[in-house]
């Protein structure tokens, strides 16, 4: 096991260049980030990663909240994996039956929060969690519509594509997603339409979404009663891991409830212990209709995604299926994973203190850093280029991302102009301080 960070050859180095150059030849262009991010993983060890260049770097990222335990997989998941596949690795969940679903479906029905029957359907990632909350929304309510927000991210499938608006590239091209989708203004204390101080005024921000979507879309677009759900993430995430005023939720299920309209949770970047909760709604008191979950759900061992939901609004037979979702292996790793992070909460919670207390004073000695926001191990540091007119920073983002990399931290940027502070949620409170100071250092010499 390391103790920090060893930057043997400045990134990248000889061995990192080629790999990279055979990647664009070879893959499909996806979110790499060459110029700011050219970190070539060859293993990885609890929070650390080692490239091909034998560089060590600690990892802020956990692999875009997928690693939440850790690498390579944690040893319990490990063992508990390789014992079923000597059993049972895949059997058609979705056509017969097998202990290993069932018991994990009984899982989550008894954590995800709401006093009421609920029903799981398995799929392979967040946008096929997703693309089944659709389904499951159209269908049992029989209306048309979905109302989601500006600036979430819930997957690159054509219906998922449809509730997301973070970012233009992600439709570009693409016309037509999936149709009947009304996007509206996030509460976002920072950064909103109506230029309110959310951290100041939070109730005055509140309002102004709830009375945009009754008067703007229900009284001029759409008719409320045609309207299945309102997809939402609790923390946003690929849009700048943006935290809403705590009374948001509740507010927004009693315009929900007022008009029989479901409330989708995307816990799929959120969910499994990065805030602190199992599932970040918690911290909202509300009870969602539907539930999505993948990433963390495995912790990073097989893909797993999950859609949790009201028992009455279940589908019919051949209405929506899946082939390989909830398979054996897959469960098992799930159950183990949801067991080792409950353990976790805790720790989670208590490591929260430390990155407020390193990250919020950033923006006094910084004058670049314009917000800092997060709960739990899910923290956004957002860079302007004025504090008065909060002009995005783009260039100073990626700079801090590539200074830490320098110096061995490895980050990821999110949203305009912010970066997502995301170490795996089983690292050390000194390993995290090693992280916040390598942090503050990129963020100086990016000034």
């Amino acid at each position: 096991m390391y103790e920090k960070p060893l930057i043997k050859v400045e990134p990248p180095g000889p061995e990192a260049r080629k790999f990279m150059k055979k990647h664009h030849e070879l893959i499909m262009t996806s979110t790499h980030d060459p110029e700011y991010l050219p970190l070539v993983i060859e293993r990885a060890v609890g929070v650390w990663f080692v490239d091909v260049d034998g560089n060590v770097y600690l990892d802020f990222t956990s692999a875009i909240a997928v690693n939440n335990l850790g690498y390579p997989t944690h040893p319990e998941i490990a063992r508990a994996v390789t014992e079923q596949l000597s059993i049972l690795a895949h059997a058609a969940g979705t056509d017969f039956y097998n202990p290993y679903q069932v018991s994990l479906a009984e899982l989550l029905v008894s954590i995800a929060p709401g006093e009421f029957g609920k029903k799981v359907f398995f799929s392979n990632s967040g946008t096929e969690a997703n693309e089944a909350a659709i389904k499951i929304a159209r269908y049992s309510t029989n209306r048309k519509y979905f109302i989601s927000f500006i600036g979430s991210f819930h997957g690159r499938t054509m219906g998922s594509l449809g509730l997301t608006a973070s970012k233009p590239v992600h439709k570009k091209r693409y016309y037509m997603w999936m149709p009947g989708v009304y996007h509206v203004p996030y509460p976002n204390p920072y950064r909103n339409p109506w230029g309110i101080d959310g951290y100041e005024h939070p109730d005055e921000l509140v309002n102004r979404v709830l009375d945009y979507i009754e008067y703007w879309v229900f009284e001029h677009q759409i008719p409320a009663e045609e309207v299945a759900a309102i997809f939402f993430e609790p923390v946003q995430g690929e849009g700048g891991y943006v935290v809403p005023p705590k009374n948001f939720f509740q507010q927004l299920k009693k315009l929900a409830d007022k008009y029989g309209i479901l409330l989708a949770d995307d816990e799929v970047q959120m969910g499994m212990g990065r805030t602190g909760k199992m599932f970040a709604i918690e911290h909202f008191e509300v009870s969602p209709d539907i539930i999505t979950l993948a990433k963390a759900l495995t912790a990073g061992t097989i893909p797993l995604g999950a859609t949790i939901f009201r028992k009455d609004l279940d589908l019919e037979p051949g209405a929506h299926s899946n082939t390989f979702g909830g398979h054996a292996l897959a469960a098992i790793a799930a159950a183990k994973a949801i067991e080792v992070t409950r353990k976790l909460l805790p720790h989670v919670s208590e490591l929260e203190k430390l990155f407020f207390e390193r990250l919020a004073p950033l923006k006094e000695k910084y004058p670049k850093v314009g917000d800092v926001r997060g709960l739990g191990l899910a923290w956004g540091v957002e860079f302007v280029k004025d504090r008065k007119t909060k002009e995005h920073d783009a260039k100073t983002r990626n700079r801090v991302v590539y200074e830490a990399l320098r110096r061995g931290l490895v980050l990821l940027g999110c949203g305009k102009s912010s970066i997502r502070l995301i170490p795996p949620i089983v690292i050390t409170e000194e390993q995290a301080k090693i992280g916040l100071d390598i942090f503050e250092e990129a963020v100086k010499a990016a000034h």
